[in-house]
């Protein structure tokens, strides 16, 4: 199968795009579609995360679970709204943290593609999501492909940082070698468990530390530089 998606992910998930399961994905996309259903993020940016973050650029890894099921929120980058979007409660809770962290100030825009386009791939754990209805393509065969992104880049990169907030993502590690790269795991962000171990988990200066003794840059978390 074609798929449109930055040569250097093409190349790496190639296999990917040929296996039933993958075909299953598209199928049922059109299924949807043809029965009236709205689908987040549009069709054009289903792969935003890949086109923002080249598969030779991935320094970092934020995993989330589920793409924004609200009208004009979702854009392919995992938490990330476009600009003029207000921030989700998830999104203002990271911001909390960046700046306890880093002393970031809160930013004017929700939109983190300047992140994406330094090396963090911002990668939902399903590309697509029904309006209103969230977790709705969860069990589409999105978890198989974004299982095999995960073990790509950490069969075939070398000291990348992967945030795993959350029980869901927590659930990834076993993707991961650790031996060759850091996994850093907290709460998730939501209100529900902010509390419970994201809030303090400096999750940002340790992977700028982490990443500068590997001999890479950091990320500059700033949104409105």
């Amino acid at each position: 199968m074609d798929v449109k998606i930055e040569p250097g992910w093409k190349e790496a998930l190639q296999q990917e795009f040929s296996k039933p399961y993958f075909e299953q994905v598209v199928a049922f996309l059109k299924i949807e579609k043809s029965q009236g259903k709205i689908i987040y993020p549009p069709g054009p940016l289903i792969f935003n995360a890949f086109e923002q973050t080249p598969f030779n650029k991935v320094k970092v890894v934020l995993l989330g679970q589920d793409p924004y099921h609200g009208k004009g929120q979702a854009m392919g980058l995992s938490f990330s709204v476009p600009p003029g979007v207000k921030p989700p409660p998830s999104l203002v809770n990271i911001f909390k943290e960046l700046h306890d962290d880093v002393g970031m100030p809160f930013p004017k825009t929700g939109d983190l593609t300047p992140w994406a386009k330094q090396g963090v791939l911002l990668l939902n754990a399903a590309l697509t999501v029904r309006e209103a209805d969230p977790n709705s393509h969860s069990k589409t065969g999105w978890h198989n492909f974004t299982d095999a992104v995960i073990k790509k880049v950490s069969d075939e990169k070398q000291a990348v940082v992967f945030l795993l907030w959350g029980s869901f993502a927590h659930q990834k590690q076993v993707l991961i070698d650790e031996t060759k790269h850091r996994v850093l795991k907290a709460a998730h962000p939501s209100p529900f468990s902010a509390d419970k171990g994201f809030f303090g988990c400096k999750h940002f200066s340790k992977t700028n530390d982490y990443l500068v003794k590997q001999g890479k840059d950091p990320v500059d978390w700033r949104l409105d530089a």
